[in-house]
């Protein structure tokens, strides 16, 4: 159980990509309502203070105009609102995935303002970016990380790039993705035809180089048993249906799910396929493992954070031979896939679920900060 912190802390909370009330369901948005459940847990207090969304992800430079003068005014709403409420006033700021693409124009700031620490979790540092067209975007997530007392890396690819460049008395911890866990799923034998699932976002980019990878392995198993459901949708769902129209009745599309919706669709699976490229470290497969359903991934700094090759499923190198070996591994002996299952919902339990993170948090919260806010602004 946790232990809730001597003197409750006054959080205020931002994720500048994606607010927690954002209508499109994704990781980022889960993980950020999972973050503000884990900081009650640990007895602070906390309160999103914005549900500003500074996000631009075509390098347009009128758009980063605009998205920098609203962040100037909600600084400034904040700053008279803390006077005229002093008992909303924070003890400290906390923002959440802060990138060149949604940098945190309003945090540093503030935290400067009130002279309180600056956190940071999931802060990914991409100085390449410094020139091009999110130079200015860049710059500004360089210096809100910078500006941190304490940033809380998801990945060990992340933890490297803060690390490299981190101010001297900057601290950086790992704070591992974490999941609230659903009930533990009966004991269930493999299906056969072995039910196959797929939940991910279909959009262009990573995404849909994961779909086409996952389209070229399945055409190598034609041979095999199998029917696959896919969860998802978003602006190449054309693309993926077109990928996906071979298989014809073996595949069925679902779209988006609500969660209650998409447990059924975990709890009815005996394996999750999902390639991941470039993943930061993907939801989908918490889930999924959390269910009792294991995972088949390409190997990454993001997917190894939250899979462990034979205890969850299966890791595998980045082309379509690596993924089918693995995939026609598994589907060869379909009736190993409950107990894979069940040693995946155990290393979640273990290692990523909402309790052991709010003990983290708390841990790390209860330690002094230096104030690097005082320092660094944007």
């Amino acid at each position: 159980m946790t232990r809730p912190l001597s003197v409750p802390l006054r959080v205020a909370f931002y994720a500048p990509l994606k607010p927690v009330d954002h209508p499109v369901p994704s990781g980022d948005r889960q993980m950020a309502r999972l973050i503000l459940r884990a900081l009650g847990l640990a007895g602070c207090a906390a309160e999103v203070a914005s549900d500003l969304r500074v996000y631009d992800g075509a390098g347009d430079a009128a758009v980063q105009a605009r998205l920098m003068a609203d962040a100037a005014a909600e600084r400034d709403r904040l700053l008279r609102l803390y006077e005229a409420e002093p008992e909303r006033r924070p003890s400290l700021w906390l923002s959440y995935h802060v990138y060149y693409k949604a940098p945190d124009l309003i945090g540093p700031a503030v935290a400067r303002a009130l002279g309180i620490p600056y956190v940071v979790v999931e802060a990914t540092r991409a100085r390449k970016r410094l020139s091009g067209p999110w130079a200015g975007f860049a710059a500004a997530a360089e210096s809100a990380i910078a500006a941190a007392a304490l940033v809380l890396c998801v990945s060990a690819r992340d933890r490297q790039a803060v690390e490299a460049y981190r101010p001297p008395g900057q601290r950086v911890e790992t704070l591992a993705p974490f999941i609230e866990l659903p009930p533990v799923p009966p004991l269930r034998a493999a299906g056969h035809p072995p039910r196959l699932l797929t939940v991910a976002m279909m959009r262009p980019g990573d995404k849909l180089a994961s779909y086409r990878l996952l389209a070229d392995a399945l055409g190598r198993l034609t041979d095999r048993p199998w029917t696959l459901d896919v969860v998802g949708d978003g602006t190449a769902a054309d693309e993926v249906a077109a990928l996906l129209a071979p298989f014809g009745a073996r595949v069925r599309r679902h779209g988006a799910c609500p969660a209650e919706e998409l447990s059924v669709h975990y709890r009815a699976a005996d394996l999750l396929l999902w390639p991941g490229l470039n993943e930061a470290f993907g939801m989908v497969y918490l889930e999924a493992q959390a269910h009792g359903v294991p995972v088949v991934a390409v190997d990454n700094a993001g997917t190894g954070t939250v899979i462990r090759d034979r205890v969850g499923g299966r890791l595998t190198g980045p082309t379509p031979d690596d993924y089918t070996a693995a995939v026609a591994g598994l589907l060869a002996d379909p009736a190993a896939l409950p107990a894979l299952g069940r040693s995946a919902r155990a290393d979640v339990e273990a290692r990523h679920g909402l309790p052991a993170a709010a003990e983290r948090l708390r841990r790390l919260l209860a330690e002094p900060f230096d104030g690097l806010a005082d320092r660094v602004a944007v």
